[in-house]
């Protein structure tokens, strides 16, 4: 059998069979060298080839074939590869970290949210309480035309006045009238007193100060502190005022410095008899005023709504009993700014105020005709005074001034105060049963 070609079993015969088919098995695919090895006979190049002869394990009876696998499909996905150098599983402290960081995120966020709807909605268990917010009004806004405005602007000219007395320390208000340091304040502030002063400004700061000069019959009284640059108020013009105008009053009531309250006008030409027994009577037609006003406020601004000064605050009416502490019952009366101004500029300049007068003197209440109501009977008239050079006499009763209807001797006497030397007033007068007008040209009083 050495010459006997040998294959891989395509032309095996069985035992006592015939050869088998010389064809390769169906759907085998040739594969191998083109020549036989082993010695195969002429050299004949077989693609059958194959040593399955060598396989030592190879069954001689088993039918073989040679499959070549087809080629690899290109869209299968190819088989995951995990990376050697990817991180291995974390470590505790990395397990504690994440919850830890998340659990405090949780809160701040938490506890932020919480404070946003216990502001907006208050902490009463989540209801809201009150209307949604508005738009400030006006008066919150605190315009310069506020009160709140206006008491900015004036309150760094007004001050706490003390003046020492032999009894003790006499404590008013005042305020600034010129930057080198004049202050106005009430007679009654300052009488009494040794001359020795001083003034606690807006900002806490004291000065001391001297008496300028006072006028008793009309409570007004000027001081000098020894400072400079100074902010002095700005005038109004009281005979310009309404009943009705607000107005603030400014002072130190019961030595409470910068108080500043509020009100109203409540009436004009208000005549006052004012003083102290034993001291000069005082007169002047009064600014009538329900802003609240107590001891201490005296000689302290009453202001307009545009923040400038329009009387100085003087008196109250009280319901108490002689010799109790009177109290702010809504009855206050300030000093007519241009009454105070210009007996402020005569002190200034001559160290005495000037006093108007009409020349006559009174004696009493007209009495009631069927002509005419009380007004103030002239007792006795001055050969050479105004009254005697517009035609009055003794005996007339005078029934108006400049309009202002005449029932007291005050009357008369506070309202022609009230009027500058050289004005000129219009008198409406009664003489026996008939009524007549004239002009009266008011003086100075020759003292």
């Amino acid at each position: 059998m050495g010459g006997t070609d040998v294959t891989d079993g395509w032309d095996w015969r069985q035992p006592g069979g015939t050869p088998a088919s010389a064809g390769p098995p169906a759907g085998a695919t040739p594969v191998g060298p083109p020549t036989a090895p082993h010695g195969a006979s002429g050299g004949t190049t077989s693609p059958w080839w194959s040593d399955a002869l060598a396989d030592p394990w190879r069954d001689p009876y088993a039918p073989a074939a040679v499959v070549i696998p087809g080629a690899p499909d290109a869209g299968a996905a190819p088989e995951p590869v995990s990376d050697p150098d990817a991180p291995g599983r974390p470590r505790l402290r990395q397990l504690l970290l994440v919850p830890l960081i998340t659990a405090l995120l949780a809160g701040s966020l938490g506890g932020a949210l919480g404070y946003a709807f216990a502001v907006r909605g208050g902490a009463g268990g989540g209801v809201a309480l009150g209307a949604r917010p508005a738009e400030a009004p006006g008066l919150a806004q605190r315009r310069p035309e506020s009160l709140a405005g206006v008491a900015e602007k004036v309150l760094p000219s007004v001050v706490t006045v003390r003046v020492a007395s032999l009894g003790g320390v006499s404590e008013g208000s005042g305020f600034i009238v010129s930057a080198d340091g004049h202050v106005i304040t009430n007679d009654h502030v300052v009488s009494g007193g040794t001359g020795r002063a001083s003034v606690v400004f807006n900002d806490g700061s004291t000065a001391p100060a001297t008496v300028v000069g006072q006028d008793p019959e009309s409570d007004i009284a000027v001081i000098k502190v020894s400072r400079t640059g100074l902010r002095p108020v700005e005038f109004g013009d009281s005979d310009a005022l309404a009943v009705g105008d607000p107005v603030l009053a400014i002072g130190s009531p019961l030595s409470l410095a910068n108080t500043v309250t509020a009100g109203i006008v409540s009436a004009l030409d208000r005549t006052m008899q004012a003083g102290e027994p034993g001291g000069p009577v005082r007169y002047y037609a009064a600014i009538q005023t329900d802003a609240a006003v107590n001891h201490g406020n005296s000689g302290g601004p009453l202001v307009d709504s545009a923040g400038r000064v329009i009387g100085v605050n003087s008196t109250i009416k009280s319901l108490v009993a002689e010799g109790q502490e009177a109290g702010n019952i809504g009855l206050a009366f300030a000093i007519p700014i241009n009454q105070a101004k210009r007996i402020t500029q005569d002190i200034i300049g001559t160290g005495k105020a000037r006093r108007t007068v009409i020349g006559a003197q009174v004696g009493g209440s007209g009495a009631g005709t069927a002509t005419g109501g009380a007004g103030v009977r002239l007792a006795a008239v001055e050969p050479s005074g105004p009254a005697a050079g517009a035609g009055l006499k003794a005996g007339d009763v005078i029934l108006k001034l400049n309009g202002r209807p005449m029932t007291e001797p005050t009357d008369l006497i506070a309202l022609v105060r009230k009027f500058a030397p050289g004005s000129v007033v219009t008198v409406e007068y009664r003489r026996g049963s008939s009524r007549q007008n004239t002009s009266v040209t008011l003086a100075a009083d020759a003292k």
